[in-house]
């Protein structure tokens, strides 16, 4: 059903991003956008200033002022702004990127060179051999040997975890593509009840271009997933980091005894969308939550510059409608003593220099929607949302050897602290290693939709890992992946325990409680401070599976103290608990 409809909507003249389709992917005439409102707008005087314009809202979000809005208006974004109450307009199209972004389907989606250099085919690397559980062994988690990204932030049984494993009255939410909430290493932890999604699959876009896949071919047969689903693997991967359980089976992650809430805003493709990661920061906020996860940036602008002269007028007011939508939902999670922390990026690109951005708009995919090159874009007025938005803690990437990851953003002002994403070429010799990824969970019917299991259940590529407890009847499988999306629930698993240990009883939501500036200070006088490397010029040398070398070179500015690198430190669940 899908190719059919994306040949015969190719055929069709370019339509924009922002097109509403039908679950069959037709397009209905009708366009959707994101809609700001000036501060204070009542609710009825947004929803006359939307008629006004032309449009009918859809959806609200009272909280932060948007409102998500559909029209049949060509002059919408135009009549809008001669509304007095509207401060802004943006597509509601796919605006954020989840690397590692896949479906299962096997959908084309966009994938991040990092993460995907994990599953290079060429190479004779091989799975590693894993053990089964013993009964009566000591409490080390069958899959501990392999996870040396544990081992350099202090969470080991004779480490963060003899002194405080996290409570379950901490709720830790993962904005992200879903949890696997039945996986056997994320079940004991998973908060059903709070967990909630916020997305709408798509099967195809209004030019026939592939997104989610055909709801029917889906295991829930339906357009709205439940809350306790992960069709593309990064949401999975990322919880388990913070909180796999210590139950016998796989890993244990950073507080394997914190609650896990699925805040869902990211599609199964990996893409995400403006309201739904609105509407989970001011759930989060809501319901008590203490920390999030945000391993994700805001596009289609890999930076959004509110005055840059490269863009078109309307371009500037979108991405300026983008970062003043996002930093609302972010200052009124956080007042609400929600910790925002959120992955650096994998660009390799220093965040305090002017730069150059030639992937913006990045969904590309769509005709009429090209990217273009952006030159000498200023940090002052081009800022990536979220790991830029005020309040929010960036997180950068190491390697077992504890440089900065090759791939990892950076930047001294940027940077706040680093932890372990992995470095697959962070080797002797820069070769690739699957061991230098990060292991954590992967859904079963994922890892079977991707050949990388059998009809039997066996593991039969070298970047995934199959363990089972001491009777054998419970398995769960698990892979390596690399990225800052990676880096960054770690420093989520070590602010929750920081929460755990210090935070007071929360009368009105229950609960504990800790104000979001004294966790983040916890979190950055904790970590370890890393100096620069000498020279402060590091050049980085991989050999790809192909045999081809690639050098790169990144300059860490600053001191041992706080530099570009790696912030305050690298962060250190030991520490961080007072020991």
């Amino acid at each position: 059903m899908t190719s059919t409809i994306a040949l015969a909507l190719t055929a069709l003249a370019a339509v924009p991003a922002s097109a509403v389709t039908s679950e069959a992917g037709e397009v209905t005439g009708e366009q959707e956008f994101v809609v700001l409102f000036a501060e204070g707008t009542s609710k009825a005087d947004a929803a006359a200033a939307v008629t006004a314009a032309g449009g009918t809202i859809v959806s609200e979000n009272t909280d932060v002022g948007v409102a998500t809005v559909r029209t049949t208006d060509a002059d919408f974004v135009a009549d809008a702004a001669a509304q007095g109450v509207i401060e802004g307009t943006a597509q509601n199209r796919v605006v954020a990127d989840v690397p590692e972004a896949r479906s299962a389907s096997g959908d084309a989606k966009k994938l991040d060179e990092a993460e995907a250099e994990v599953r290079a085919t060429a190479g004779t690397a091989t799975a590693p051999k894993v053990a089964a559980a013993k009964k009566g062994a000591a409490a080390v988690e069958p899959l501990a040997s392999l996870q040396w990204d544990m081992k350099q932030i202090g969470a080991t049984p004779d480490g963060s975890y003899k002194y405080e494993k996290g409570s379950k009255k901490v709720l830790v939410g993962i904005l992200d593509t879903g949890v696997d909430g039945a996986h056997p290493d994320i079940a004991p932890n998973f908060d059903a009840k709070r967990s909630r999604n916020f997305t709408v699959d798509i099967p195809v876009d209004a030019n026939g271009a592939t997104i989610d896949g055909p709801c029917e071919e889906e295991p829930d047969q339906s357009c709205t997933d439940p809350s306790d689903v992960d069709e593309n693997g990064h949401g999975t991967h990322v919880a388990s980091t913070i909180g796999s359980p210590i139950n016998g089976i796989g890993i244990a992650g950073v507080a394997p005894n914190v609650s896990l809430v699925n805040l869902r805003a990211g599609q199964d493709s990996g893409y995400f969308f403006l309201q739904p990661s609105l509407d989970a920061l001011t759930y989060a906020g809501k319901i008590g939550v203490d920390v999030v996860n945000m391993s994700y940036y805001v596009d289609p602008w890999l930076f959004n510059c509110t005055n840059n002269s490269a863009d078109s007028p309307a371009d500037q007011q979108e991405q300026r409608t983008i970062i003043t939508a996002m930093q609302r939902a972010l200052d009124f999670a956080r007042l609400r003593g929600v910790t925002l922390i959120a992955a650096a990026g994998n660009g390799a690109t220093d965040y305090t220099k002017a730069m150059t951005d030639a992937g913006s708009p990045d969904f590309a995919d769509v005709p009429g929607e090209v990217a273009y090159t952006r030159d000498l874009l200023d940090p002052a007025s081009c800022v990536s949302m979220p790991s830029e938005g005020k309040g929010v803690v960036a997180v950068s990437s190491t390697g077992q050897t504890k440089r900065k990851a090759y791939y990892s953003d950076y930047g001294n002002g940027y940077v706040d602290v680093a932890a372990p994403g992995g470095d697959v070429y962070d080797t002797p010799a820069g070769t690739r290693d699957y061991a230098g990824g990060i292991l954590a969970a992967y859904p079963a019917a994922l890892a079977a939709s991707e050949g990388a299991i059998d009809d039997a259940g066996n593991v039969v590529v070298p970047w995934a890992v199959k363990s089972c407890d001491a009777a054998g009847t419970t398995c769960g499988y698990y892979q390596y992946l690399q990225g800052t999306s990676m880096a960054s629930p770690h420093a989520v698993g070590v602010a929750a325990l920081i929460v755990s240990k210090y935070g007071l009883p929360d009368i009105i939501r229950g609960g504990k409680y800790l104000p979001a500036q004294l966790v983040e200070a916890r979190l950055k006088q904790s970590a370890v401070a890393t100096a620069c490397p000498v020279p402060a010029a590091f050049t980085y040398t991989r050999t790809l599976p192909t045999g081809a070398v690639v050098t790169d070179t990144h300059t860490c500015e600053g001191t041992k103290a706080k530099n570009g690198f790696y912030g305050s430190g690298i962060v250190n669940a030991l520490r961080a608990v007072g020991h």
